[in-house]
């Protein structure tokens, strides 16, 4: 007889955690905004530097001392890290220069194709299978996506970057056999010598003690709003299929969309609207059957 399921179990566990980081990541564009007078190379420099910080303070908390040490001592896994955070880095970057540059339509259109990249990947890598309801699902969430690139009018630069860097920044981290908070600070461990030569010698008299406390303040928060929807990814990826996370992926962009078409005032038209009711429709449709899997597991 099937034992019921718990919510604690790694199925139910792995979506809960998909679905936190993703809907912190739709809402971050609005903290970007608030830094939008510094250079978006020293921001990155920041929040690879505070989200360091960040993570090695939750690796002490955690108890993953031992587990941070174990792994810096294997260079296989190293050079793995150094791949992932390297794809991690033009993903930032990219991002958060087209939120504080007024292109969060087109940054929102790289993170609704990204799942379709997620898929793809998961299925022709790794070998995983979807099912017909999923398909299904997928074709809505392609027309939504074609409808979205067609109305852009040329070719989406800042979509493709960011679709591809974080697809693949999530394949990476699906292979890589290291735990979420261990894995992450090791990214950002390698991130940050970049980042302290950029602030002290290119770049010496930027925004960090040249401006208000406010501004200080908030560029030391990067590390927090960089190192917690990381973590809750990199275990979401650890639990679920690749192909089953690019489902969750839609989240992110639908809060994006939204806070450049409401908050921003960046025009909605039909077709963009016609686009986001398709993504959704295949949204609910992908997360119902993921549902009912981790349910029945």
């Amino acid at each position: 007889m099937r034992q019921p399921s718990h919510f604690s179990t790694p199925g139910r566990r792995g979506l809960l955690q998909g679905v936190l980081a993703y809907s912190l990541w739709g809402i971050v564009p609005a903290y970007w905004k608030l830094l939008d007078g510094v250079n978006p190379i020293e921001l990155i420099a920041h929040r690879a530097i505070w989200g360091g910080v960040s993570l090695a303070i939750l690796v002490v908390v955690a108890g993953q001392v031992g587990a941070l040490r174990a792994a810096l001592r294997q260079p296989r896994l190293i050079a793995v890290m150094m791949l992932s955070s390297g794809v991690l880095a033009v993903n930032w970057a990219v991002f958060v220069w087209a939120t504080i540059s007024g292109h969060l339509l087109e940054a929102s259109l790289g993170y609704f194709i990204n799942p379709l990249v997620s898929i793809a990947l998961g299925t022709l890598v790794l070998g995983e299978r979807i099912q017909r309801l999923q398909r299904i699902a997928i074709i809505l969430a392609a027309l939504g996506v074609g409808v979205l690139t067609w109305r852009a009018g040329r070719v989406p630069w800042i979509a493709l970057v960011l679709a591809f860097s974080f697809g693949t920044y999530g394949l990476v981290r699906k292979m890589a056999r290291v735990e979420a908070l261990v894995g992450s600070t090791i990214e950002t461990m390698l991130l940050a010598p970049a980042a302290v030569i950029y602030l002290i010698v290119i770049s010496p008299h930027g925004a960090f003690g040249h401006s208000s406390a406010s501004t200080e303040l908030l560029l030391i928060g990067t590390g927090i709003v960089t190192a917690v929807p990381l973590v809750l990814f990199t275990s979401a990826a650890r639990r679920l299929p690749l192909s089953k996370i690019g489902a969750l992926q839609y989240l992110a962009p639908t809060g994006q969309f939204l806070l450049a078409a409401i908050a921003y005032g960046e025009p909605l038209t039909r077709e963009r609207l016609a686009a986001f009711i398709l993504i959704w429709v295949g949204l609910v449709v992908f997360t119902a059957d993921l549902w009912r899997a981790t349910r029945d597991a």
